[in-house]
């Protein structure tokens, strides 16, 4: 046992230096930091260090340390999945129709889409796929997973990008949210009713789920939001209510034969708000955890995607799914943002912004893989669609030029241009910038 945990302690250290040094690569060359880990979770793993000589891959990270590793990843993602939940603002919901439109049309287009490939291209999926292909859920699946778009890399991209408090920004940051919330009560219902061992029926799950939801809403919201405003004392800190939400919330939907990450998304929907703002208290220990252990995340999907091994079928699956991924995330949302009156470039961020999957999207995936809904070459296929759609987002912001007309609300005199601002939050820059972008 000793010599196993040793094993384990040199596999998350290894994983955080090497992650850290692709993340580091990845900004260098104008990309999101989670490319560069995705990448190195990869690299660790069958498709490149598996690769070489004495199978260094199996030789690093034995079977016995990976169900060690996989459930510090559990633990990450279900922090991530509160962060991401957290960081949804409800005054979006009510911010402005452009948004609402983007998501609705960039949501349920390519989940038609997706649909649509699985009943035309069944040949296609099964020579792939086929042990799972046959499910009635397979085919609600894939909508899902051709239709995510991820928030929180989105959020990062904005920052990073100048593009905060921009009409483009804003308007693609509440679509997001929008569209992270419709995806996941999508998936949790094919989840439900994915034919897997379960203690529960899938109608029994679901108004279990539901139950659930109202006490976190009704009971546990209103009693951390008295616990929060409380006069500063010995236990004033945040932190561990917050942490005990999001973990016990992942407990009861993991126990309800659901995935943990729900209940890790809904503990961050429920937790109480600072005048309709995450909590910085709360938000920044919360994401600066589930990023120390993340790493760990992309090491376990790295250990199961071999791309060295697809043959030609999965890479005509893999084209497909691409372009259905772009066309039906990108053409719906420029064309609902030149309807609703924004200039073409601003519509074509728009459109190159929700077209952002990243991590979000490896979370569903990983979902889907776990809960036996697809096999592990589609992963690995769907894992690269995952990959080129959120890589292609930065050259595609450079290449519309991301910092002219971009939509910017001209500052007041004596006012700060939102463009200076630091805040993490993704509310911070919500409806002043949805209503600059209903206006234009």
């Amino acid at each position: 046992m000793s010599n196993l945990t040793a094993v384990v302690l040199g596999d998350v250290a290894l994983v955080v230096l090497v992650s850290w040094l692709f993340g580091g690569l990845a900004r260098r060359f104008g990309q999101p930091t989670v490319i560069g880990q995705i990448v190195a979770g990869i690299a660790l793993g069958p498709t490149v260090l598996g690769q070489l000589p004495g199978d260094l891959s199996n030789y690093l990270f034995p079977a016995g340390a990976r169900p060690f590793l996989a459930m510090l990843s559990q633990v990450a993602i279900v922090l991530f999945m509160f962060v991401a939940g957290y960081e949804i603002d409800f005054r979006t919901f009510r911010a402005g129709r452009t948004a609402v439109n983007v998501a609705v049309t960039a949501l349920l287009v390519p989940m038609g889409l997706g649909l649509a490939a699985v009943q035309l291209g069944g040949g296609l999926f099964s020579a792939v796929d086929p042990a799972h292909v046959g499910h009635h859920s397979f085919a609600l699946y894939m909508a899902v997973a051709v239709s995510i778009t991820a928030l929180p890399v989105l959020a990062a991209i904005v920052r990073e990008r100048g593009l905060a408090g921009t009409a483009a920004g804003t308007v693609a940051l509440a679509a997001a949210g929008f569209m992270d919330v419709g995806a996941w009560l999508v998936l949790a219902a094919v989840l439900s009713d994915s034919g897997q061992p379960a203690p529960f029926s899938w109608m029994v799950a679901l108004v279990l789920l539901v139950v659930f939801t109202g006490f976190l809403f009704g009971v546990a919201r209103p009693v951390l939001r008295w616990w929060t405003d409380r006069p500063a004392g010995l236990m004033s800190n945040p932190v561990p209510p917050a942490l005990v939400l999001a973990l016990g919330s992942a407990w009861v939907t993991q126990s309800l034969g659901l995935h943990a990450v729900f209940g890790g998304f809904l503990a961050g929907l429920a937790m109480p708000r600072r005048g309709g703002a995450p909590n910085a208290d709360v938000l920044e220990p919360m994401e600066q955890t589930s990023g120390a252990l993340l790493p760990l995340f992309f090491v376990t999907t790295g250990l199961s995607v071999n791309i060295a091994s697809l043959g030609s079928s999965d890479f005509v699956l893999l084209g497909v799914l691409v372009l259905i991924a772009i066309l039906g995330k990108s053409l719906p949302a420029y064309a609902v943002t030149r309807l609703r009156g924004m200039e073409p470039r601003q519509a074509a961020l728009v459109a190159a912004m929700v077209n952002t999957r990243g991590l979000t999207e490896l979370i569903a995936l990983d979902v889907g893989r776990s809960a036996g809904l697809i096999g592990q070459e589609l992963y690995a296929v769907l894992v690269l669609m995952a990959l080129i759609t959120t890589f292609m987002t930065g050259p595609l912001l450079q290449l519309i030029g991301e910092g002219k007309d971009s939509g910017r609300p001209q500052a007041r005199p004596g006012q700060r241009d939102s463009h200076s601002t630091t805040a993490h939050s993704v509310p911070a820059v919500g409806v002043a910038g949805e209503e600059a972008g209903d206006k234009s």
